[in-house]
């Protein structure tokens, strides 16, 4: 056994859970975590925005987070780790803790057959501190920030070019990552898909200075349509960055003078082309709800009013008249949904509709 670390009688809890998305793992996650490792005898680490497509704030999936985590123990503190993917559910807290308690229910290990003490671990300041509040039932430990680190600043500093990139893990990466992270950051930086939001990046350094002399922040009002028919949702591949190759909800921003509606039966009847009535599609509208997520968006701080249409069943589904240049709109069936390959929150406003169940399609 380690010096210094306490024999498992003496340790404070059976289980500590630590959430976070380590986007990437940082010195400052390390610092939670071997507290936690000092005063439990099984730590759960949860993985939010598991199975979400790549982007500038979401650049590495699962498998790979679970890897830099690793990387910064050794094998005894490896084995007391359990690392678990958690799917996001950004616009029902209910689902999102119900999720939670399930995996840490079942996670939990009981060696003594009897309730587990469980508590839940985090930083002192910013989401973690609002995770805490979440599980009154769980006695909460807040760890001192690692003042400095921050990983939207990693992500930034490793996204505005190659170049600023690699300089970044040559010179001053250590400062904030374990080495084992910053090896494995070095290998994605090889990959196609580091170039993709490198090019993310790009486009949005361009939007941000395009509205850099507004007097305020701009806030930017957008409509989606969710439109379903006969297990079928009707939903675009994107044909350009951000996002290039993603499905999305077909919709887009509103004119000046257009009510919300309007603008979401307008990027249907335009940018779709979906051969069905106005009037069908007004009395097939089942629900419309207001989606806020401050990080929904790439773009900043964007507001999306869905609308949700079900056209009643019918032997053939609606035809889509192809748009030269623009995103190819298709039908997919809701069994073939999967959260990684959609845009944005799109995934969730698709959710929220349709009472899709927090691990649908990600085979958890």
């Amino acid at each position: 056994m380690p010096r210094g670390r306490p024999p498992a009688t003496h340790f404070d809890f059976d289980c500590l859970v630590f959430i976070g998305r380590f986007q990437p793992p940082h010195l400052g996650h390390l610092a939670v975590l071997r507290e936690a490792l000092k005063r439990a005898r099984q730590v759960i680490v949860l993985v939010g925005s598991a199975w979400q497509a790549r982007s500038l704030r979401n650049p590495w999936r699962f498998d790979e987070r679970q890897a830099m985590l690793r990387s910064g123990f050794d094998d005894s503190d490896n084995r007391r780790l359990e690392i678990s993917p958690l799917l996001d559910a950004l616009y029902n807290d209910d689902v999102w803790v119900r999720d939670v308690q399930s995996r840490v229910r079942d996670l939990a290990a009981n060696a003594n057959a009897r309730l587990p003490r469980i508590g839940l671990i985090g930083a002192g300041r910013g989401q973690s501190s609002y995770y805490l509040s979440l599980f009154p039932q769980w006695e909460s430990i807040s760890v001192p920030l690692v003042e400095g680190i921050s990983a939207s600043r990693i992500r930034e500093r490793l996204f505005h070019s190659p170049a600023s990139g690699a300089d970044y893990l040559s010179t001053n990466a250590e400062h904030d990552l374990p080495p084992g992270v910053v090896e494995r950051l070095n290998d994605f930086c090889r990959t196609a898909f580091y170039h993709q939001l490198i090019e993310e990046q790009r486009l949005l350094d361009q939007y941000r200075r395009a509205w850099a002399d507004a007097p305020y922040p701009p806030i930017f009002v957008t409509v989606n349509a969710v439109v379903v028919q006969s297990g079928h949702i009707l939903l675009a591949r994107r044909t350009a960055a951000p996002g290039k190759g993603l499905y999305a909800l077909p919709g887009g921003f509103i004119s000046p003078h257009e009510r919300l509606l309007d603008a979401c039966l307008r990027e249907l009847r335009e940018r779709i082309r979906l051969k069905v009535p106005d009037p069908v599609l007004r009395g097939s509208l089942r629900g419309q709800h207001l989606f806020d997520e401050p990080h929904r968006s790439w773009r900043g701080r964007t507001l999306a009013e869905a609308f949700y249409f079900a056209l009643r069943p019918d032997q053939q589904l609606p035809r889509i008249k192809p748009v030269r240049g623009g995103d190819q709109a298709r039908w997919v069936a809701l069994a073939d949904l999967e959260p990684d390959s959609l845009f944005e929150d799109h995934f969730f406003i698709i959710q929220n509709f349709l009472g899709l169940p927090a691990d649908f399609g990600n085979g958890a």
